[in-house]
């Protein structure tokens, strides 16, 4: 800007100069540097006219050709428009590859502006959703009424959700899958997918499950019977006792086994949140501390800490399961003489519940999948202590309709520590219960 300046006061110099000596030659110098500066003016003026004009009229087309420093600026203004314009058609161009591939997705994705308004969405999520084209602009809740959908939305909390399962808008025979991720300024992203497949397949799993376990309790209630009776008349032919001994234990494992999957299915199918019972804590310790020293006969010690006595709403039989899941598998898996503390506290984060047993550890590659059905970390000790691989999966379907979670906190050779964490909406005074 600075060579431009000097430039173009040199070209003023010069003209000053051209004029006074014209001016000294008719002997009028004064008149003739006044005609020339004012001749300068008036065309310094003019191009910033035509510039000023170009300007207000949108840009459109090349600016307007000047000379002198009005020149240059004009061509610096056609550079950055020649840049711009490929800049321009570079994003169109990489937005039409992204509209495209978009659309070939099977999974449905809506952009949203502020306050969950419909900005843009793909032809699978329009399919999905039953959005038109005159939709764009209002709220996405306007189409998606689920209740749990509206709360969802409305949370603004940025940590890891889990993606919602509804049915469809147009078609409950539908089941679809929304995940929303928040980005900018109040801008959401919404995936969508159909996963009624899926469901399907889940639901006749739980089925199939279900209808096989209460059919296997029959029998097995049966042989249990016939076992316990040769083994207590004692008519069994000599020799047999050992046989029937095992066979009887076997029964008592498989009917465990038969009414944990029971138990799962029961969770799986029935509606979160559905207790309202006033559980008091101190007394569920209690009980399950008990249970626990019953399975231990004395080969464990068991302290039990509950300083800040409170209640859980929620189910009590569910409850009671979880904790004492808990603290039986500590029974089974710590070694006998070894420490197993239960402990409960009460923070501004909710009441929080822990068992810690002095067992030979958890790797930390296991600690994702420990809630998976029949998931072992080691199965021959497993097999040994009578456990069903269920246990910690009935934790976690009843952690789910409790509204809590589950941490574990596990060093190979050191023990472990299973904690159960309740929110504070869950919680009351012991008084109550």
């Amino acid at each position: 800007m600075l060579d431009r300046s000097i430039g173009e006061f040199s070209r003023f110099v010069v003209i000053a100069l051209g004029c006074t000596i014209f001016g000294f030659a008719t002997d009028n110098w004064q008149l003739a540097l006044l005609l020339a500066l004012a001749v300068y003016l008036v065309w310094i003026f003019w191009q910033q006219s035509r510039f000023n004009r170009w300007l207000a009229n949108g840009r459109r087309g090349p600016a307007p050709t000047a000379f002198g420093i009005w020149g240059e600026i004009s061509d610096d203004f056609y550079r950055l428009q020649r840049r711009h314009r490929r800049e321009k058609q570079k994003l169109h161009a990489m937005l039409r590859r992204v509209q495209d591939s978009t659309s070939a997705l099977r999974e449905g994705i809506v952009a949203l502006e502020d306050d969950g308004n419909l900005a843009w969405w793909n032809p699978a999520a329009g399919e999905l959703l039953g959005l038109q084209p005159e939709d764009a602009g209002q709220p996405l809740i306007n189409f998606v009424r689920d209740p749990g959908f509206v709360s969802y939305m409305h949370r603004r909390d940025q940590g890891a959700r889990e993606p919602l399962t509804l049915p469809a808008p147009r078609n409950d025979a539908r089941i679809l899958q929304l995940e929303v991720t928040r980005y900018g300024q109040d801008e959401a992203l919404v995936i969508v997918r159909d996963i009624t497949r899926l469901h399907n397949l889940e639901q006749m799993r739980r089925d199939f499950v279900a209808n096989v376990s209460h059919e296997l309790r029959t029998p097995l209630t049966v042989i249990a019977g016939y076992l316990e009776t040769l083994e207590g008349s004692g008519q069994a032919p000599q020799g047999w006792q050992r046989p029937l001994t095992q066979m009887r234990e076997q029964t008592a494992r498989m009917t465990t086994l038969v009414n944990d999957l029971l138990l799962l299915a029961r969770l799986e199918t029935s509606e979160r949140d559905s207790g309202r019972e006033q559980v008091a804590v101190g007394e569920l310790m209690a009980r399950v501390a008990q249970e626990a020293r019953s399975l231990s006969g004395g080969r464990h010690e068991i302290r039990v800490d509950c300083t800040q006595d409170a209640t859980i709403t929620g189910d009590a039989t569910e409850l009671h399961s979880a904790f004492a899941n808990l603290v039986l598998n500590a029974v089974r898996y710590s070694p006998a003489g070894g420490p197993i503390q239960l402990r409960w506290w009460v923070d501004q984060r909710g009441g929080h519940f822990a068992v810690k047993d002095s067992g030979i550890g958890i790797d930390p590659i296991h600690i994702p999948r420990l809630t998976e059905r029949f998931y072992r970390v080691d199965a021959g000790r497993s097999r040994d202590s009578g456990g069903t691989g269920l246990g910690l999966a009935i934790v976690k379907h009843v952690l789910l309709r409790h509204s809590a979670e589950m941490s574990v906190d596990s060093t190979p050779g050191h023990g472990s520590t299973f904690t159960l964490h309740f929110p504070p909406r869950k919680l009351g005074t012991a008084a109550t219960a």
